[in-house]
């Protein structure tokens, strides 16, 4: 009998009549599977490393585990597809036909209106679960988030933690539901018109791993990495390792139907062969997604701008990079503080014309905090290749509490700041919360005990030294354990704040429907970067002037992070309205219906004041008619000033 053919080089697959069985073990000379606990068959050798067995009679659903050589200890499939006990335990055979999909005139994440949302399963919902997630995805769409960004699904280690440990990239993680309810969740997003991409990692495999049980050549000591071992992409005998990953990659998109992935600290797979390890995920990526859009995000620490360029042109073809310089600038403005890696920004005006125009503020040019240059030039990329957010699930963690940016900024503030985040040209991204002002804080958690909790919890006083506040023993003492279960329970959403704080959940719903229907804001990730300009007004206060075809669609943001600022006049051309025209406030942060202290009246003909912490965006107008003056009835007035 024929075997079917394979969709994947490594797993099990459930194919018509049974299961074949594949796994990469290139130092083993024997590989046996263990069916059901009792029933075994043994894998032929195939070449390049891989065993191989089709076993007819298998059903979806059925346990299994390898041996390998002679042991009669019981591995988990590297490549298994569920872990319904975890990662130690049976791996299980998923048919992923089985679940029917609604989703089939779906064509992926809009290229113009992204607006990411960082989701962490576990503390989304009290349940932390993705049945439970699913009920809350209308909340999401109500505001306008358009695409959620889940933060890693595969198994780990453990009962609780954030998932970039992962031991099994291809099992979604028991604790949040069945293969099928991560299909179901995705499914229901879909039909509320919300892309869903998956946070991956595959700069190392976390603890409690079995790889090098397979074969140690899984990994490599030539580079160094923070967080564990480096994958073997380009060393001797790497094939089986770019396979896994390429594969894992293709296979999220194929049988889940997610829309892209954001790629977690890509500075840190190493690859110096012909065709870089990133590449090669992108391709595979968009290959398997056919006709559907896909979006592929990249966290990049150094700041390299190859990862969004074409790969003809040098680059590995993703589309977009988290933007640490708009978010450190925004803290700055925000709290004043200027510690540890926030020391090369001030917070300043300049700094957030140059990041709504150039992304990336640090582009190559010296950065003192790491005594080098920082960057490339990005000065060729445009709005769609940022992502900007004032918080993530990193940034709240580096502190001593994991405490929100709404439990540590002044309301005005944060208020005009959100508004400069979400009128932005480039993507916007917010923190799971950020929407209602949770008060929840998100500080590191990991399931771990003994040594190794010693280890994790020494690990994150040693970060936080690097801010000289945080290095107070009466602070420390009073740290959140990161392998306590009560951490992780403390940091799960409370959604009846979303009704508490319903100024807030306006605030950001207005400010997102400014930026999807108004034309002006709606258009700048597709526009040419002269579609946008910007200038300073002062230290703190700034504007952006979004140009348009047609005069009525032109807008201006102005923003002042700062005192009050009496203004006689401001000479600069970006302020000038268009012809027989006046700018009008259309939208002031400091409505009374975001909790603000009222819109004050403007008329910008005259001396006025921009106030504190504010931001506006003005929309022209056509002027008041006993103000209009023809070009004649200009002159006669100029004849008649020259005749006094």
């Amino acid at each position: 009998m024929k075997t079917p053919r394979r969709r994947y080089p490594i797993g099990a697959e459930f194919l018509d009549g049974g299961v074949s069985f594949r796994v990469w073990a290139p130092s083993r000379t024997r590989v046996r599977v263990v069916i059901d606990g009792d029933e075994e068959h043994e894998l032929s050798n195939d070449v390049g490393g891989y065993f191989s067995a089709f076993i007819g009679g298998i059903a979806a659903s059925t346990k299994y585990w390898f041996r390998l050589d002679n042991d009669q200890e019981q591995y988990a499939d590297p490549a298994s597809r569920f872990q319904p006990t975890g990662p130690i335990g049976p791996s299980v055979v998923i048919d992923p036909n089985l679940y029917v999909w609604n989703d089939r005139n779906w064509e992926g994440p809009s290229t113009t209106n992204l607006v990411f949302y960082e989701m962490h399963i576990g503390t989304f919902t009290y349940e932390g679960t993705l049945a439970a997630a699913s009920h809350r995805l209308s909340c999401l769409k109500e505001i306008g988030i358009t695409c959620v960004e889940l933060m890693p699904l595969n198994e780990f280690e453990g009962e609780f933690g954030w998932g970039y440990d992962g031991t099994l990239l291809y099992a979604p993680t028991h604790l949040y539901g069945t293969p099928d309810e991560l299909r179901a969740f995705v499914d229901a997003a879909h039909q509320l018109g919300i892309s869903v991409i998956l946070d991956v990692v595959y700069n190392h495999f976390g603890h409690g791993n079995r790889f090098a049980d397979f074969t140690p050549d899984y990994f490599t000591d030539r580079y160094e990495n923070e967080w564990g071992r480096s994958l073997n992409f380009d060393g001797a005998n790497s094939h089986g390792v770019r396979e896994y990953v390429t594969a894992n990659a293709a296979y999220w998109i194929d049988e889940y139907h997610l829309d892209g992935l954001r790629i977690d600290a890509t500075q840190a797979l190493f690859d110096e062969g012909p065709e870089h390890i990133i590449s090669v995920i992108a391709r595979r990526a968009r290959r398997a997604a056919g006709n559907r859009r896909t979006i592929l995000v990249s966290e990049n620490e150094p700041q390299q701008a190859r990862m969004v360029r074409p790969q003809h042109n040098g680059g590995y073809g993703l589309d977009a990079l988290w933007n640490d310089d708009f978010h450190h600038s925004a803290i700055v403005a925000i709290t004043g503080r200027q510690e540890a890696y926030y020391h090369d920004h001030r917070g300043n005006a300049q700094e957030f014309v140059s990041a709504a125009k150039y992304g990336y503020l640090f582009q190559g040019q010296r950065y003192d905090w790491q005594d080098a240059g920082r960057g490339s030039p990005a000065l060729d990329l445009t709005a769609s290749n940022f992502v900007h957010f004032l918080q993530n699930h990193d940034q709240i963690a580096n502190s001593s509490c994991g405490a929100r940016i709404s439990e540590i900024a002044a309301p005005a503030r944060l208020r005009a700041m959100t508004a400069v985040l979400l009128l932005g040209p480039q993507m916007p991204m917010l923190f799971q919360g950020q929407e209602f002002a949770a008060s929840s804080p998100f500080p590191y958690f990991a399931d771990r005990v003994g040594e190794l909790a010693c280890s994790v919890r020494q690990g994150r006083i040693d970060f936080i030294a690097q801010f000289p506040n945080l290095t107070d023993p009466a602070l420390i003492s009073k740290l959140a354990d990161p392998c306590d279960r009560r951490t992780f329970e403390q940091a799960k959403l409370d959604w009846s704040e979303r009704e508490k704080n319903s100024k807030v959940v306006a605030l950001h719903r207005d400010l997102l429907a400014l930026r999807h229907n108004h034309a002006a804001f709606h258009a700048q990730l597709s526009a040419l970067r002269d579609e946008l300009d910007g200038s300073v007004i002062s230290d703190s206060a700034f504007l952006l002037r979004y140009h348009a075809p047609a005069v009525d669609d032109e807008r201006l943001l102005i923003v002042n992070i700062g005192n009050d600022l009496p203004i006689d006049s401001l000479a600069d051309p970006l302020f000038a309205p268009p012809a027989q025209t006046e700018w009008q406030v259309i939208w002031s942060s400091e409505d009374p219906a975001y909790g603000g202290s009222g819109r004050r009246a403007y008329d910008f003909a005259k001396r006025w004041v921009l106030n504190a912490d504010v931001a506006l965006v003005l929309a022209p107008v056509l002027c008041r008619p006993r103000e209009r003056r023809s070009v004649g009835d200009l002159r006669a007035w100029q004849i008649q000033i020259s005749r006094r």
